[in-house]
């Protein structure tokens, strides 16, 4: 007898069981797969960046074909130039690397948004424990069906947020660039004031030679002698400073363009151009080009299309079921239909909060507005000021103070010397020159700003567009 029973209850379990298998048969999920992460892998990678250069030529010229000025001949044989490094902190930055890692989840996102719900699978007993009666049983598979047009909407507000994406990634790209600029140009200008000193002291170790030739024969006394040796030291020291200030800078260069600690042997100073664009319509340039906006232009349609999401899931969808069942012996076969009325809920706080999250980011995009044109017009009024005071120092002063300290060495190779003149000579012309190098690089700072508030010229592209392009170079 209790075989019987068991050989029933397994006819009974047999249908479900089977059932279940063919629908877990069906789903196809997906295994995991672990991906270790292997630094010493990745090191020697970032050191061969400045021997393996055929990845960022090849990037190079994707960059040539979206309208991107790069330099004809990519290669580190004579070093690595503004334009060089431009390219290569495009390809290598290491915050652009992580931000199209992250559009690639929105891709992802976009890639997989609007599918359907997934089946519902249910199942129901009766008087398992001690059946006085056959047993009783239900199957169920329900199916939702989306009625509410929500699932276009769906990917229409997971497309707006990958394009937000994008723009973000070109406002990184278009910030690294102008970054780099300013960047190199400190990097420059602290090497500029290294190698002044150097100078400065090659001279006065000349005069110091002929110093102590006058201070043997009794032409100049100690005291004189000794000032010039106290700040022949001094400046030695101070160049050891400079130096340390100009590897801080190039340490910073190197971060941003991603390149390992050897490269820098390779990196040639410069100040890179610092021209700016006419703009007739300051505003009419800003809405077409300016990076910053463009991504909470793109923000605000991502916002508009979340709310859009959010009134589509206030209309219901059909959830309908069908399956099979049995109750005191009769098979039966069920079907049922839902289906929710919006009449207490209907999503008004999600509806409320999204419209309040587009009123937030119209509020940021037309502020971000307002500050760039306050920064623009301070940026622009500097620029006019530093080019100014540059000129004059750079027709006037500097250039007496040099001729006052040929005519004190030729004076002084003479056997006549005046230590006071001397030393307030070599002060000034130091004053004098760091003075042009600092504005020289303010005024390159101020066009950078000018310069980065204008954005990439209309015509040419200022991003790679798909990230995954990048990236997949990006890792090495």
């Amino acid at each position: 007898m209790h075989c019987v029973r068991a050989t029933h209850m397994w006819r009974v379990w047999r249908q479900p069981i089977a059932l279940i298998g063919m629908i877990l048969w069906a789903t196809g999920c997906q295994s995991y797969e672990p991906v270790p992460l292997d630094i010493p892998a990745y090191s020697d990678s970032f050191e061969a960046r400045i021997r393996d250069i055929e990845p960022v030529a090849d990037f190079c010229q994707t960059l040539n074909e979206a309208g991107l000025a790069v330099p004809e001949n990519f290669d580190f044989d004579d070093g690595i130039s503004y334009a060089e490094g431009e390219v290569l902190a495009l390809f290598y930055n290491p915050q652009l690397r992580v931000q199209r890692l992250q559009a690639g989840v929105a891709l992802a996102t976009r890639e997989n948004a609007g599918l359907w719900d997934d089946p519902v699978f249910g199942f129901d007993g009766a008087e398992i424990v001690s059946p006085p009666t056959p047993f009783e049983y239900g199957l169920m598979l329900s199916l939702t069906i989306p009625i509410s047009g929500r699932l276009e909407v769906e990917k229409d507000q997971a497309g707006a947020a990958y394009a937000a994406e994008l723009r973000a990634i070109a406002h990184a790209e278009w910030t690294v660039r102008t970054g780099l600029r300013s960047q190199w140009a400190t990097w420059t200008a602290a090497v500029a004031k290294s190698e002044l000193v150097m100078d400065l002291i090659s001279d006065l170790e000349e005069i110091e030679a002929i110093a102590q030739r006058l201070h043997e024969v009794g032409e100049i006394n100690r005291v004189e002698h000794r000032l010039l040796q106290i700040q022949l030291a001094d400046m030695k020291i101070q160049a050891s400073e400079m130096q340390l200030e100009a590897i801080a800078q190039e340490t910073a260069l190197l971060d941003m363009l991603g390149l390992p600690p050897a490269a820098s042997a390779l990196l040639i100073p410069a100040f890179p151009a610092g021209t700016t664009p006419q703009v007739d319509d300051v505003t009419k340039r800003l809405v077409a080009s300016n990076t910053q906006l463009a991504v909470h232009f793109a923000d605000y349609e991502t916002a508009e299309q979340t709310l859009r999401l959010e009134i589509k899931k206030q209309f219901p969808d059909i959830v309908i079921g069908s399956g099979y069942g049995t109750q005191f012996n009769d098979q039966r076969v069920m079907f049922g239909v839902s289906i929710p009325v919006p009449i207490l809920n209907a999503n008004r706080q999600a509806i409320a909060e999204a419209a309040a999250q587009r009123e937030v980011v119209r509020a940021e995009a037309e502020t971000t507005y307002a500050h760039l044109i306050r920064v623009l017009a301070a940026a622009m009024t500097t620029l006019e000021l530093k080019k100014l005071q540059r000129d004059q120092y750079e027709s006037e002063v500097v250039p007496m103070l040099d001729a006052q300290r040929d005519d004190l060495t030729r004076i002084a190779r003479l056997g006549e010397l005046d230590m006071f003149v001397l030393l307030e000579t070599i002060s000034r012309i130091r004053t004098a020159k760091e003075r042009l190098i600092t504005l020289r690089l303010a005024e390159l700072k101020s066009a950078v700003v000018v310069q980065e508030i204008f954005g990439p010229s209309p015509t040419s592209t200022t991003s790679t567009s798909d990230p995954s392009t990048v990236v997949a170079g990006d890792t090495q």
